[in-house]
């Protein structure tokens, strides 16, 4: 069997950032997770309170935000690669200090400064690569490449759950966050020798991240907002609160436990292969609705119904599946809302600010767990959260297939017009030298080519139709 067609699309230097990328968000993702894991353990050890886990929980999500947009603003300045050698370092050191914490205060500092370079890797990372996509495979490469965060994942359950059962309690749970270091020592050693992709390193404009905001993308930035508060705030109530449900409310054995989470871990790879093909096939918005749903309906059925743990653990892999299968559409989406020159500082500002806004879910379900109890108050955030989701998909305008290389890069209003100013196709001038050819070779917004008088870069197109 050969490799996937999103794969052999990939040039040499695409493929190498695709594993670069990948690695990355790996580490990241287990490096982020494995506070989920030990979590019951520092509930006794340490005598926490719900309330306080789930600040330590919301820490990393909301420095996380922070550091996501920074990285993103950066990357836009001074490029993609010089940002991720930055941020793998960062993520390994801050996790690092996550193990040396002798008590609460130390912990949440160093997570607070983990979710620095956690939000960074990602956000870079996606922008990075989907810049070496091809325009009609992009929703299945940056789907495969967010499958990353199963594997961090699984690493970090596997993990955890060998070294607690191996090491003292007080000290198993501290060596967890020692593993990410030598993988971390190869991959940056590897991204010293790797350089820009080719669509940024051919772009000269540089913008500021404010322009976000200008008319004409501002609202691609809110619906982006909207959309990945709702989609990170889901997946983490279930991230951080769900082991610890299964061990405290339902009374299951830390075996169990790793079993309902190994097979929540293994229908997330499925829902990653669905959600990168259907975002191809069917477009980014019917994917995210459609996950959205299926995560809304899946988590009231197994939360809000009294179920046996046998039929609990049956349905557990549909809750991994639309958890994170919705991640595979919404990396496409937030690159393709942005031209080049702002689209590190889009994706990591919506992404981010998601994360941060999102980070405020697992809070809310630990001081819920008093009065709800955990099934009700995971099911109940998470519910609100999928319906972000949904609200935020029926918003967006469909991005399937759109190029990144020829964008549009301003919108200003005039009259009853709409002005964009336009990236020229280079093909006609390419091939015939001819400078005026290239003023008169342009694509509209809404696909179709469109013509200019003059050299100003300016084309007409009627307010009312689509971008």
């Amino acid at each position: 069997m050969g490799s996937p067609e999103w794969y052999r699309s990939l040039d040499a230097q695409g493929r190498t950032a695709f594993w670069s990328s990948y690695a990355g968000l790996s580490v990241d993702a287990m490096s982020v997770q494995l506070y989920a894991f030990v979590l019951p353990i520092l509930l006794g050890v340490w005598g926490l309170s719900t309330t306080g886990a789930g600040l330590l929980a919301s820490s990393a999500l909301l420095t996380g935000a922070i550091g996501g947009w920074l990285a993103g603003s950066l990357s836009d300045r001074f490029g993609r690669i010089r940002v991720l050698r930055l941020s793998i370092v960062w993520v390994v050191v801050a996790t690092m200090l996550c193990g040396l914490a002798r008590n609460y205060n130390e912990l949440l500092l160093a997570r607070l400064l983990q979710g620095i370079g956690f939000g960074a890797e990602w956000a870079v990372g996606v922008v990075f690569m989907s810049e070496f996509s091809r325009d009609a495979t992009r929703g299945r490469t940056l789907g495969t490449l967010q499958s990353a965060w199963a594997s961090g994942w699984g690493l970090a359950a596997a993990t955890t759950a060998v070294a607690v059962a191996t090491l003292p309690v007080d000290i198993g749970w501290r060596v967890v966050f020692f593993v990410g270091v030598a993988p971390a020592i190869i991959l940056f050693r590897r991204r010293l020798a790797m350089s820009d992709s080719p669509a940024f390193a051919a772009t000269t404009e540089r913008r500021s991240w404010h322009g976000i905001f200008a008319q004409g993308i501002r609202l691609n930035t809110f619906k982006g907002c909207l959309l990945a508060t709702g989609m990170h705030g889901g997946y983490w109530a279930i991230a951080t609160w769900w082991p610890t449900m299964l061990l405290l409310e339902r009374g299951l054995p830390a075996s169990e436990v790793w079993l309902h989470t190994a097979v929540m871990i293994l229908g997330s790879f499925a829902g990653y292969a669905m959600g990168a093909w259907a975002s191809d096939r069917i477009g980014r918005r019917a994917t995210l609705a459609g996950f959205a749903l299926g995560g809304m309906a899946t988590v009231i059925i197994l939360t809000q119904l009294p179920l046996p743990t046998a039929f609990l653990l049956a349905l557990t892999p549909l809750l991994g599946l639309f958890a994170l299968g919705v991640y595979s559409a919404v990396g496409p989406v937030l690159t393709e809302l942005y031209p080049t020159a702002l689209r590190g500082s889009g994706l990591g500002f919506c992404y981010n600010v998601g994360r941060g806004l999102a980070g405020a879910t697992p809070l809310a379900v630990g001081g819920a767990i008093a009065s709800l109890g955990f099934s009700r108050a995971i099911g109940l955030y998470v519910a609100i959260s999928y319906g972000m989701v949904f609200i935020a998909a029926w918003a967006l305008r469909e991005t399937r297939g759109i190029s990144l290389t020829t964008e549009v890069s301003e919108r200003v209003k005039w009259g009853s017009y709409s002005l964009a100013r336009l990236t020229p196709c280079p093909s006609r001038s390419q091939v015939h030298g001819s400078s005026s050819a290239a003023c008169q070779d342009f694509t509209a917004p809404n696909g179709r080519p469109c013509s200019r008088g003059s050299t100003d870069g300016l084309s007409p197109i009627p307010v009312g139709e689509p971008p």
